[in-house]
């Protein structure tokens, strides 16, 4: 499956946030892009932190909606 221009885009931001989230304990995987919708998996201490609707909210769906018009959502998945 061939990744698109906006995937590619999605990836290189989140390869930048995620040292952030792998000094507190976390880290970040991306699972997919479909329909303006980035899904992610929240790992490690992220995963079951008090304050993931905010890292995942606030956070990284704020950079990547800024950075890439084609994002309208990102999800965790579990």
């Amino acid at each position: 499956m061939k990744m698109t221009d906006v995937e590619q885009k999605i990836i290189d931001i989140i390869e930048k946030l995620r040292p952030f989230l792998i000094n507190d304990g976390g880290d970040l995987e991306y699972i997919k892009f479909e329909d303006g919708i980035v899904y992610v998996k929240l790992l490690g201490a992220c995963s079951h932190c008090s304050l993931i609707d905010y890292t995942l909210k606030d956070g990284i769906e704020q950079i990547l909606i800024n950075e890439v018009p084609e994002v309208k959502e990102v999800k965790n998945i579990n």
